[in-house]
């Protein structure tokens, strides 16, 4: 019973996106453009995106996810939806899951469509297999989702929920090894980074551009599951029925 009414919620967001076409061409087109623009700035500096290409493709989907989530979750709350939704037998971890299960299909279509034109359009060169950035890309943005539907939990209008982008979001960016490498950084800089979801992202990304296999590609990727699945426990434990 309680997959019927997971996939009931799943099924019920993704009707929503589909007469939403802002929120599709965010999640599936704004990450290769942004990606198409990366690689245009850089197309007269011979290795630069190849650099940090495969880092971008992390980056990309975590932060379009986290933004398209966190807001629509919390439309859910303000226009008193999860409040009728939680009248009937639907438990805060369906309603959770199913969001995370709609837009992880969402993120699947996503990684096809920015790694393909990462590695097609922009020529972007890598010694280890396609699907491997493409897994990557597609946990990024579950984790993106994960991070949304947390923020959504304590925010109270959509512009605290992009409020919250400088707190989950920035420091994970400026810290998680895109910039500088970690092991470059000081030790208390580096240390935090250590409990920062991203910097494993961006560590897996660039283990598989350098052809590296087994533990040293999924090891880290592993630890960035595990910080979703918090992120999602977290979520369903928090969530309230409605916003003020």
């Amino acid at each position: 019973m309680n997959g019927i009414r997971l996939f009931a919620t799943a099924g019920r967001v993704l009707a929503q996106l589909r007469h939403d076409p802002r929120s599709i061409a965010l999640m599936l087109i704004a990450p290769s453009l942004l990606v198409g623009l990366f690689a245009w700035l850089f197309s007269d500096q011979e290795g630069v995106f190849d650099q940090f290409g495969g880092p971008i493709l992390a980056l990309f989907p975590f932060i379009v996810m986290f933004l398209i989530t966190s807001i629509t979750t919390l439309r859910e709350r303000r226009s008193g939806t999860l409040e009728r939704l939680m009248t009937t037998p639907l438990a805060k971890s369906d309603f959770i899951l199913g969001y995370a299960l709609a837009f992880g299909l969402m993120a699947l279509l996503q990684a096809v469509i920015t790694v393909s034109f990462a590695v097609w359009v922009c020529g972007l060169e890598t010694d280890g297999p396609l699907w491997q950035l493409g897994l990557v890309a597609v946990v990024d943005a579950l984790l993106g989702t994960a991070l949304g539907l947390l923020a959504s939990a304590f925010a109270q209008t959509e512009f605290q929920a992009v409020q919250f982008m400088p707190l989950l979001v920035f420091p994970q960016i400026i810290l998680g090894g895109l910039f500088m490498p970690r092991d470059q950084m000081p030790d208390v800089l580096h240390a935090i980074s250590d409990w920062l979801p991203l910097s494993y992202a961006i560590d897996t990304i660039n283990a598989v551009s350098a052809g590296d296999e087994g533990w040293d590609v999924f090891g880290p990727l592993l630890i960035v599951v595990a910080f979703m699945l918090g992120a999602l426990v977290l979520a369903s434990l928090t969530l309230r029925r409605r916003t003020p």
